[in-house]
């Protein structure tokens, strides 16, 4: 869901015809035509798209859904079946190639085109609201797209958009029922999360689970996903109030419990997307979809009132897979140190939870994701041949899938180009990282919501400053924080650092931002992870919270820095109160190998 990339959803049907034209007769058996559109066959494969609006597929609503299929290039089905879900801004060109290389890293042997050539159907939409699935002023002529707006990746709507497109095609005998899976990098893997924890349920419009079945009556369930940068929790994703921990299963509520700080540059530039290439529903007209007013209350900042509070349950119980009840399908979850919207506790979030209730995850961490991932090419190659593997296992039978709760990471390197360092490899998440250096000090500093020096903060904003993790500027102690060194020995990060410290809080609304550096022989100073804890007012105590994590090699001889500060804009929203933060005991710890 970045401004940079995108990802997400969609559904279909072919309910009462499309659009209009009547229902489309199926071809025979022996020549497949997914939900009645005719297959060209080129590059090994059959090509099934949406050619005209006309020929676009009503979803379980009414909406019309621009979809495509990609058949092997013999056989009438019944296939093992994958959904690609887009980004953010996307649609559904944004994982088919005319190459199984793909277009660039991230699609690499993850497109279409690659997974049909290895015997897979492959549903590619563009999800309501975007593209011609009602996106664009020109698609929306249909009487279907007067209400097909962005739903946010609701349980309800694009989950559910997703479930009805693979329900035809299992009544159609292409989709093969035991067999459907879904993937998506950043708006869609939030989805993927979805369907995962949907697995054999659908949401219904008032909140109710209901059975998934294809629209003939046949029970279905999701068999495997592939969420990439995903959120799991959508209200911490974008307002983290610093409370969850890697070492624990998140609490109902705990994301809103306090209201956290927003990324103001994300969240920013989301919206301005959304308005400029989606289709966004008029502020006011329905308040389960209503972006604008959403955006507004986020964007206003503090204080808190009860429709925030109304906001905030709203989206946590729709719009994002953790809260949901059960066991969900396997996930095979891939997340980014340097990825500054949804960083790697967001799928350790719900690898935390799947593992409590016996399910199958595992977790692939890299340099990749969102700004400031690097997406290094060894990096994003490995993964997406460890996804085509699970697939293989779980869709067809044949493949290794890495073991459950296993964790492989590639690490940060510089210059930005430079192969991603490893693999390092843990059976678990806490056995991937079995050692500690920890530093800190005693006496107190003090700092305030002033915060430090505005052209720093600026020049590491992941929209307006630089998507580069690797970007260095000139090292200096700024005025108004609190600073924490130690000299490197010469050890590799891998992990969430964990700062620990005791505090006395003078004033509402305060916010606590946090800062790991390297600090280069040089003279320059180098962001390694980044983090915020959402303080209540006038707070004392011992508190406990992480950064962003990442997996990076601090040279011997380099020096490891801590610096907390009051503000940490623009990227995360300035508070709008004044306070001041006396801490003190500070412990900060780094997990390594």
């Amino acid at each position: 869901m970045s401004v940079h990339r995108s990802m997400r959803t969609l559904g279909g049907m072919l309910v009462a015809g499309v659009l209009g034209l009547g229902a489309p007769s199926f071809a025979s058996a022996a020549e497949p035509a997914p939900f009645g559109h005719p297959c060209t066959m080129g590059n090994g494969v059959r090509f099934c798209p949406t050619s005209t609006l006309e020929q676009r597929v009503a979803t379980f609503d009414g909406v019309p859904l621009d979809v495509d299929v990609t058949l092997p290039e013999t056989g009438t089905g019944p296939f093992p079946t994958i959904v690609m879900l887009h980004g953010w801004g996307g649609s559904k060109t944004s994982f088919e190639s005319s190459t199984p290389l793909g277009d660039g890293n991230q699609t690499f042997d993850y497109n279409n085109l690659y997974y049909a050539q290895h015997g897979y159907a492959v549903v590619n939409y563009s999800a309501r609201g975007w593209g011609n699935s009602c996106g664009t002023p020109s698609s929306r002529e249909a009487p279907g797209c007067k209400e097909g707006w962005i739903r946010l990746a609701d349980q309800r709507y694009e989950a559910r958009d997703s479930q009805y497109l693979l329900g035809l095609l299992v009544d159609q005998k292409i989709a093969r029922r035991g067999a459907l899976a879904s993937t998506g990098i950043s708006y869609g893997g939030g989805q993927s999360i979805e369907l995962a924890y949907l697995k054999n349920q659908i949401r219904l419009p008032n909140g109710q689970f209901a059975p998934w079945t294809s629209p003939k009556g046949t029970p279905l369930a999701i068999t495997a996903t592939f969420p990439r940068w995903p959120w799991s929790d959508l209200v911490d994703a974008l307002t983290p109030n610093g409370r969850f921990l890697d070492n624990e299963i998140a609490p109902f509520a705990q994301s809103y419990e306090p209201f956290g700080v927003e990324i103001q540059s994300y969240t920013s530039g989301l919206y301005a997307l959304g308005n400029a290439s989606g289709y966004i529903a008029p502020a006011g007209q329905d308040p389960e979809a209503d972006l604008t007013k959403w955006f507004a209350a986020t964007n206003a900042g503090e204080p808190a009132s009860p429709e925030d509070e109304a906001i905030a349950k709203q989206i946590y119980t729709y719009h994002q897979g953790y809260g949901l009840p059960g066991t969900p399908a396997p996930m095979l979850l891939e997340s980014g140190w340097t990825d500054d919207l949804f960083p790697p506790s967001q799928s350790l979030r719900v690898y935390n939870a799947a593992h409590a209730v016996k399910g199958y995850t595992a977790l692939l961490l890299g340099d990749l994701g969102h700004s400031r991932g690097s997406n290094k090419e060894n990096t994003d190659h490995a993964f997406n041949e460890t996804a085509a593997s699970f697939f293989g296992a779980k869709l067809q039978h044949s493949g290794t899938v890495p073991p459950n709760l296993s964790v492989t990471a590639y690490t940060q390197t510089c210059p930005k180009g430079a192969a991603g360092g490893g693999p390092f490899t843990g059976s678990t998440w806490p056995r991937l990282h079995k050692h500690t250096v920890t530093f800190g000090s005693m006496p107190a500093q003090t700092f305030t919501s002033a915060g430090g020096n505005p052209t720093i903060a600026a020049e590491y904003d992941p929209i307006g400053g630089t998507s580069d993790a690797c970007k260095a500027v000139k090292a200096e102690t700024e005025p108004n924080t609190a600073n924490y060194t130690t000299g490197s020995p010469g050890f590799t990060l891998l992990g969430l650092p964990k700062v620990t410290a005791a505090i006395k809080t003078v004033g509402p609304f305060g916010e606590l931002a946090a800062r790991l550096w390297d600090v280069l022989p040089s003279g320059e100073q180098r962001l390694i992870s980044r983090g915020m804890y959402r303080l209540t007012e006038n707070q004392t105590g011992t508190i406990t919270f992480q950064l962003h994590g990442n997996g990076y090699e601090f040279p011997a001889g380099d020096t490891v820095k801590l610096q907390l500060l009051g503000r940490d804009a623009p990227y995360y929203r300035a508070s709008n109160g004044a306070f001041s933060i006396e801490v003190s005991d500070v412990k900060v710890s780094l997990p390594t190998p």
